[in-house]
């Protein structure tokens, strides 16, 4: 039985946001736990009640371009300022004065650009997987390309065509059977499904659109991390709304990094760096240094982890959600 308060939405933004909260009104700084691609506040189940039950107000919102939340056509509607934008006005939406933000994957770099852009806004920041980094030297696309080659998916993404667009949204089980399973061992071991020779580094294959498109789950030896009631949920939603809004994300990175221009990268307020062990697309070494920019900054490591940290550990992650909130904010 899956346990989901009910869905509420707020105007904010110019969009509609459809979210879910649950704890006590009266608690503060509540937590608003922010999703990655390709997922929704529904990844946040197990912390929603864990959270909850512990005292703790809660809200997760299906962010911009997905699950219950309005997807606008255009590409520059899914900048950095949008997407916090998003957050602030469900704030206050609420009238809340300050939160806690959680977020995993795209989530987390969100949420380490709160305390930037809107320092009054922010208690605290918890980075799932992902860390914080300084603006980037070049264009991040670039980047990507000189390091991962033009397969890599984020510059598959960059496609007018949007074909990746299409490799997923045609193939919708097959993309939440590949993605949503436990890697295979220690952080040497291979996360990505077992689809040989589309990939630009030997070591790490990130042409997702082509793993998808040849994916067989028969032939995966992989453990699945959704049961199949929960798998449904992902899959009938991104049926229905497609990926394309989440893709928008990322053709914003260079957008978003030509316009962070000038933006001090130093955050004050107090953060917790949680890191999967087995995460290949963020390992832990890359929160390395983080320190030089977080001034009140603890780290947690995760063991027997890969990229889907909050729905393969979520007792643990609750735990420490629980434990860093009440040692922190009473």
């Amino acid at each position: 039985m899956i346990e989901m308060p009910p869905l509420k939405f707020a105007q904010t933004n110019g969009i509609r946001m459809g979210y879910y909260e649950a704890g006590p009104v009266t608690d503060t700084p509540p937590v608003v736990l922010c999703h990655g691609w390709p997922e929704l506040a529904f990844s946040w189940r197990h912390q929603i009640k864990a959270l909850s039950e512990a005292g703790i107000r809660v809200i997760a919102p299906d962010q911009r371009g997905y699950g219950a939340t309005e997807r606008p056509e255009p590409v520059e509607a899914y900048d950095m300022e949008h997407l916090t934008g998003d957050l602030i006005g469900l704030l206050d939406h609420l009238a809340i004065d300050k939160a806690i933000f959680v977020g995993h994957d795209w989530g987390g770099f969100v949420v380490w650009q709160m305390p930037l852009r809107y320092p009054s806004r922010t208690a605290g920041v918890v980075g799932v997987n992902t860390p914080h980094w300084d603006r980037a030297p070049i264009d991040p696309i670039e980047l990507f390309r000189q390091r991962f080659g033009d397969q890599m998916y984020i510059v598959q993404f960059q496609d007018p065509a949007r074909e990746p667009d299409r490799i997923f949204g045609t193939r919708v089980e097959q993309t939440f059977d590949a993605f949503m399973r436990k890697p295979l061992g220690g952080p040497e071991k291979a996360e990505q499904p077992p689809v040989a020779g589309v990939g630009a580094s030997p070591k790490l294959n990130l042409a997702f659109p082509q793993i998808i498109a040849a994916y067989d789950a028969k032939a995966d030896p992989r453990t699945p991390i959704l049961s199949a009631e929960e798998k449904k949920v992902f899959v009938d939603t991104f049926a229905r709304t497609g990926f394309t809004g989440g893709i928008n994300w990322y053709r914003n990175f260079t957008r978003n990094w030509e316009r962070s221009q000038g933006l001090d990268h130093h955050i004050q307020v107090p953060c917790l760096m949680i890191m999967a062990e087995n995460d290949r697309v963020l390992p832990p070494s890359a929160a390395d240094g983080m320190e030089t920019l977080v001034a009140d900054l603890e780290k947690y490591l995760v063991k027997d982890s890969g990229h889907w940290t909050q729905q393969e550990k979520p007792e643990e992650v609750s735990a420490k959600l629980i434990e860093w909130r009440r040692r922190r904010f009473g």
